[in-house]
């Protein structure tokens, strides 16, 4: 008698063992929205900081090559010479270039406001404003890039000549003229990478927020 009455019924392992919680590894949701807003947020400070940098290089190669112009007196024969002025403008590709710098730079204030007024929303920038970036980014990219590379070509050839051409070196006589020029080839690449950058950040920040949908 004493036996039965100390048995537990089985039904009442059953209440037991729905008694005992659940573990689970999911994060809260109101953890991941945390997360996620905090990275949104690193990713537009990083955003921010380059695109100052953007602004900062293609000031300065405007001021370099806009300032690089340099007169010299050119002997022409015994006794005689000329003077020269060595101008950015003496060439299409320096112009090209010049025009890029100034796009670049406006583009970075614009871009750049944008991006602090995201700063202030709780979600940071959103997802169709950093696919823009994406885009537009890519595009000046790839313009930043022909036109350093074309007129680092031109540049090369004042700095060497070219014999087959029968092309003089002009660097030997218009030496500030060259460092500034090619001072202000070094910041538009520069400018280069930095966009390359930016398209590298805001294309993560991205494939994060589509990896949390």
């Amino acid at each position: 008698m004493a036996s039965s009455d100390s048995a537990i019924p089985p039904h009442n392992h059953a209440a037991v063992s729905m008694e005992v919680p659940l573990k689970t590894s999911a994060p809260p949701p109101e953890y991941s929205a945390t997360r996620g807003a905090g990275g949104s947020k690193k990713h537009a400070v990083v955003d921010v900081f380059f695109r100052v940098v953007l602004f900062a290089t293609t000031v300065a190669a405007i001021v370099l090559l806009v300032i690089s112009n340099q007169t010299e007196l050119i002997p022409i024969a015994p006794g005689i010479a000329i003077s020269r002025t060595g101008k950015f403008s003496h060439s299409p590709a320096h112009i090209n270039l010049l025009a890029t710098l100034c796009t670049a730079a406006l583009y970075s204030i614009i871009t750049g406001l944008i991006s602090v007024f995201g700063l202030r929303k709780p979600g940071g920038t959103s997802t169709k404003l950093k696919f823009h970036f994406v885009i537009v980014d890519s595009l000046l990219l790839g313009i930043m890039a022909a036109a350093t590379g074309a007129s680092g070509g031109v540049s090369y050839v004042g700095l060497k000549g070219n014999s087959h051409s029968r092309w003089n070196e002009i660097c030997d006589t218009y030496d500030t003229y060259c460092i500034r020029v090619g001072a202000s080839i070094a910041l538009s690449l520069a400018s280069s990478v930095t966009l390359l950058l930016l398209v590298w950040i805001n294309t993560y920040a991205l494939s994060k927020k589509i990896a949390r949908l």
